[in-house]
């Protein structure tokens, strides 16, 4: 009955994400034990996840100068907008962080809710540009949610940094920070050079048409 007692605490501590409740044999010993078992857990997760990030950056910066930008750049400005916008109305999925069950139950509320409704608000902007371009309200539209787009995915990283948030929590969710976000970073950048060399009147024109 004793060993029963003190093993069943133990599995289930082991299957928690981050080291803030170490197994029980871990905790009656010394703190140095509790710094090792935080290293062995943690240090794993942390350099697949952000190893996986640099990975992905470097694979669609590849896809997007070899397919996406020589397709785009000499479209007319609407017309290269338009498929950058249909990608981004996809970022409602950023919802996923506040469903149980998707994510772990102890990820940071501070980055899920930001995450979350962050993504969904770009989503919405960029619904909104799609139906009123190529009107000037539309790019103006595309202005601002390139703007907010940019800047909740910077934040979603400040807050997951400032939160302590470990790769495990993310659960379900761990594929949209490793393998979507690079992707929405590269096409906020195609989206702000397509807005402002339309803007300059240089390198890509408005309505080209033949001589």
């Amino acid at each position: 009955m004793v060993l029963s007692g003190t093993i069943e605490p133990t599995i289930k501590h082991r299957q928690l994400p981050s080291c803030r409740e170490p197994p029980a044999a871990l905790t009656c010993g010394s703190e140095t034990l509790r710094i090792e078992f935080c290293k062995e857990t943690l240090m794993p997760q942390q350099l697949a996840f952000f190893t996986s990030i640099v990975f992905s950056f470097i694979a669609w910066s590849i896809v997007t100068a070899r397919y996406i930008w020589p397709e785009l750049r000499l479209r007319p400005r609407a017309e290269a907008l338009r498929p950058l916008l249909v990608l981004h109305s996809f970022r409602f999925v950023g919802l996923a962080f506040l469903v149980p069950g998707v994510v772990s139950a102890d990820l940071p509320a501070a980055f899920s809710h930001a995450a979350a409704y962050g993504d969904f608000i770009a989503a919405i902007l960029a619904v909104l540009a799609l139906l009123w371009l190529p009107r000037r309200a539309g790019v103006g539209i595309a202005w601002i949610f390139n703007l907010w787009g940019s800047a909740d995915l910077l934040n979603a990283f400040y807050q997951a940094s400032h939160a302590g948030l470990v790769p495990g929590q993310l659960g379900a969710a761990y594929f949209l920070p490793t393998f979507v976000v690079p992707l929405l970073f590269i096409t906020h950048g195609l989206a702000f050079w397509i807005l402002v060399q339309h803007e300059n009147g240089s390198v890509i024109r408005e309505n080209p048409r033949p001589a």
